[in-house]
């Protein structure tokens, strides 16, 4: 892996977060070179001028004057602000974090040592994870995990597992704030969040193509001329889609109505967004892994520091409220389908797709279980940016909240993965019923998205009579998180 401070991408931080292990790390010389550069022109400015955290304290405590030389005064800060509590963060996340926050250093804005930044370094090549608590950040700066994490690399924090020969870091006056002045825990989850959305959004035409074959759909609310008079991007996209998954390339036959209900009409038009949010969420995340966000900033260019607000992440929790949102429509159409699935009138076959003797249930508690995640995605769903806080003295007077935003959004990840669970292991069903019945679907011949459909009936239990479908959702959740499985 190569970092350099200028071009790490919120999937690249998923997909390195979520494999486990050693890293072959090699860091850009020219970033190193910024790193010194910053790191000397910090300690010449703190005796030049009044430097926030450097020379001062922070927070309110801005006018009280430290000793630029005093290097206990790095380290209260630090042993202050690690407060965090709460659960301890999942090894994923943490790895996640290091790996941003080791990438926003090497821009070479902060003024932290190289030694500091080398240690963080060799952290992150063992996969040697700080102990790391959950609470203590507003959306302004992760203080108390990042605190947590300095410590570590200082000789005070706990680790998980500790880097090979592993030797504390001197932290001086211009160190730690520094560190800790980011949102590297914060993007790190919305960067994990993003990638688990990535797959099921991409899953999600798949599964509703396959409901589309159960309830013989009509193609022409996916048709090329009705998109291109209404051409948003993401509904573009997510028609296009379902042509090819449904074989639409070539004129389809009609389906069984002149309209269909919305879950499936409508498919583009409520999941198209939800796509382009999530384009959005990629591009502003993209812009704040590889941002010097530090306050102050160590401006080697001008000889200067500049006192600012970058640790204020209203883009972050902007476009994470946004996604949630758009997410919860497309989620709200998957239980719909799974209506239209246990519906007679829909589908031919028998109420709940039932196969057994009379006042059989069939796959009655999957919409019992569907409404129940998506309430779950309902709560984790409302916007955080509604709110604010007052803190520190009455200095610090607004935040984003986009940490609490990005943990909701890890939790609409969750919940919308098993409302599509349900959705698939009725299509399943379904479409074995018609099978079985010698029924044709609405397709013409062999579909790309009956790829997917052979690899969901390898895996899902094929009897049909009444029985605990547990296994079944699970089963279902982990195709529906499978890159693989909807790549036809």
């Amino acid at each position: 892996m190569w970092l350099g401070g200028t071009s790490l991408t919120a999937r690249t931080v998923a997909a390195i977060a979520r494999t486990p292990g050693p890293v072959d790390l090699h860091l850009d010389r020219a970033a190193l070179a910024r790193v010194e550069r910053a790191a000397r022109l910090g300690a010449d400015l703190s005796t030049r001028r009044a430097v926030y955290g450097r020379t001062t304290g922070v927070g309110a405590n801005r006018d009280e004057t430290a000793v630029a030389e005093d290097a206990g005064h790095g380290l209260r800060l630090l042993r202050s602000h690690s407060g965090g509590a709460g659960d301890r963060l999942d090894a994923d996340l943490v790895r996640a974090a290091l790996v941003i926050r080791l990438n926003q250093l090497l821009a070479g804005r902060s003024g932290v040592s190289p030694a500091l930044v080398r240690a963080l370094a060799g952290a992150v090549a063992a996969d040697a994870l700080p102990v790391v608590h959950r609470l203590g950040a507003i959306g302004t700066g992760d203080l108390a995990p990042l605190a947590q994490i300095a410590l570590a690399l200082a000789g005070e924090g706990a680790w998980d597992t500790v880097p090979p020969d592993h030797r504390s870091v001197p932290v001086d006056a211009g160190d730690a704030l520094a560190f800790v002045s980011s949102n590297a825990v914060t993007l790190a989850e919305a960067a994990l969040a993003a990638g688990t959305l990535d797959v099921v959004l991409a899953a999600s035409h798949a599964v509703a193509a396959l409901s589309y074959l159960a309830l013989d759909g009509s193609p022409e609310a996916y048709a090329d001329p009705v998109h291109r008079a209404r051409p948003h991007p993401g509904q573009m996209r997510c028609a296009q889609r379902m042509r090819h998954l449904l074989g639409m390339e070539r004129t389809p036959p009609k389906g069984r109505r002149i309209q269909d209900p919305f879950g499936l009409r409508a498919f583009p038009q409520v999941n198209g967004p939800a796509i382009d949010a999530l384009d959005t969420l990629h591009r502003v995340l993209d812009v704040e892994i590889d941002a010097g966000a530090e306050n102050p900033m160590i401006a080697v260019a001008e000889d200067d520091a500049y006192h600012h607000a970058h640790f204020h992440t209203a883009y972050v929790a902007g476009a994470l409220d946004h996604v949630r949102a758009c997410v919860h429509g497309v989620a709200e159409l998957s239980a719909a389908r799974l209506g239209d699935l246990v519906e007679p009138e829909q589908t031919g076959l028998r109420a709940f797709l039932a196969d057994g003797p009379p006042g059989s249930s069939g796959v009655m508690i999957l919409e019992y279980m569907s409404h129940d995640a998506l309430a779950a995605l309902r709560q984790a769903a409302l916007p955080v940016t509604l709110g604010s806080a007052v803190v520190s003295r009455g200095l610090e007077d607004h935040a984003s909240f986009s940490t609490q935003a990005a943990r909701a959004t890890a939790e609409v990840a969750t919940a919308y993965t098993r409302v599509l669970a349900c959705e698939l292991v009725a299509a399943v069903r379904a479409l074995r019923l018609r099978r079985r019945e010698g029924w044709p679907t609405a397709a013409d011949g062999p579909v790309p998205v009956e790829e997917a459909l052979a690899r969901a009936e390898e895996v899902l239990d094929p009897r049909t009579e009444d029985r605990p479908l547990t296994d079944d959702v699970d089963i279902a959740v982990d195709l529906v998180r499978d890159p693989t499985w909807a790549q036809v």
